[in-house]
């Protein structure tokens, strides 16, 4: 959703009707997640990608006809041997994607509260009623307690209230998926499935050390989605300037500033100083944190020097173990640039469990379970 909310707001904005395409549940190999959207509007524009490109000529027409005003459509779309350059996934996975229309100002207005929410990094998740008893298509949008109220209707109270606890459960974990529940809410049930889509904050990507290997870096984990904070202690160095695609660029001791900044286990940390006087109370401090991975730079030479220092602060091995040391992938990088995709590479590779190898020698599924 957030690669094409600029353009889903505008035309909420400005009247446009459109009809909204998501993958709701995906089967196998699939080469997009549950969530993933593709909008078309009523101009015949098309906005996003839900397969990259196996069925969005079908789904451009299903699209057609629900803002044609034939109602919200579940559709599945899957393979057989067959078939594999008909309408279908080449890959052999299945994916089932939701297509509901917003023609109307009421549904424009609806949407567009919710896509308010979502670019103003507000945690929030929205229930979508797939099939059963109830009525297909029908939302609700669920924020924390605390935060804000519940805005819309799956039908009846017993199934708001089901669908409410568990999205926010759902949103605090960060997931998404098909829930199940009884025609009014009851667990344990299968007469109703609703999507929940959650929208959390983009994760956090911290850089440290004001470096040309930090603005490729940050230029790189932009690209993937992260929120981008570069920190140096140095004001000459650590300036907008030099960062221009970071979200922030912060002034402060490394350590000093970890030690005052929210961390969580989305996070990335990458420590590209390779300066003891910085590394050292830099990394005791972010193998504190339940940080999901962090990087450091630095020879052969330089990263053992580094363990023995961080030995005779305190730190064990186990914590030490957590340490991704010298950075990044084999890949041969030489450049600033080359050097941050193979940092962005072993974050993914960290992220989603893969070998790090060449995917022609190997063999199954190229998609791992999701």
């Amino acid at each position: 959703m957030r690669d094409i909310l600029p353009d889903l707001r505008a035309r909420c904005a400005d009247g446009v009707p459109f009809a909204l395409a998501t993958v709701v549940a995906v089967h196998g190999s699939a080469p997009r997640d549950p969530g993933a959207v593709m909008a078309v509007d009523a101009a015949g524009t098309v906005l996003g990608s839900v397969s990259g490109g196996c069925v969005e000529g079908d789904l451009y027409e299903v699209a057609r006809e629900v803002l044609a005003g034939s109602g919200p459509r579940l559709v599945l779309y899957g393979i057989s041997d067959d078939e594999a350059f008909g309408v279908g996934l080449t890959c052999g996975g299945t994916i089932e994607v939701l297509v509901r229309g917003y023609a109307s100002e009421g549904e424009r207005t609806e949407l567009a509260a919710l896509l308010d929410l979502i670019a103003a990094d507000r945690p929030v998740a929205e229930a979508t009623v797939l099939s059963g008893a109830a009525e297909t298509g029908a939302r609700l949008v669920v924020r924390p307690a605390d935060a804000g109220p519940t805005t819309g209707t799956l039908g009846n109270e017993g199934l708001d209230a089901a669908v409410t606890d568990d999205a926010r459960g759902l949103l605090a974990q960060g997931l998404t998926g098909i829930q199940r529940y009884g025609a009014h809410g009851q667990r344990r049930m299968q007469e109703v499935a609703v999507f929940v889509r959650t929208y959390a904050p983009p994760p956090r990507m911290l850089v440290f050390g004001a470096i040309d290997h930090a603005a490729a870096t940050a230029r790189i984990g932009s690209f993937l989605g992260y929120r981008v904070t570069v920190c140096d202690a140095r004001p000459a160095f650590a300036t907008r300037e030099r960062f221009p695609t970071a979200d922030e660029v912060v002034r402060a001791w490394p350590h000093t500033y970890l030690e005052s900044t929210e961390v969580d286990a989305r996070t990335v940390i990458c420590v590209l100083t390779h300066d003891p006087k910085f590394d050292v109370p830099l990394l005791v401090a972010a193998l504190s944190t339940p940080a999901a991975y962090i990087g450091v730079m630095g020879s052969r030479r330089t990263h053992h020097d580094r363990l023995a220092r961080l030995r005779a602060a305190g730190v064990d091995e186990a914590h030490l173990e957590r340490l991704a040391s010298p950075v990044g992938l084999d890949l041969g990088a030489r450049t600033p640039e080359e050097t941050a995709v193979s940092i962005a590479a072993e974050i993914i590779q960290h992220r989603w469990g893969g070998t790090g190898r060449p995917l022609g020698d190997l063999t199954g599924a190229i998609h791992r379970d999701r």
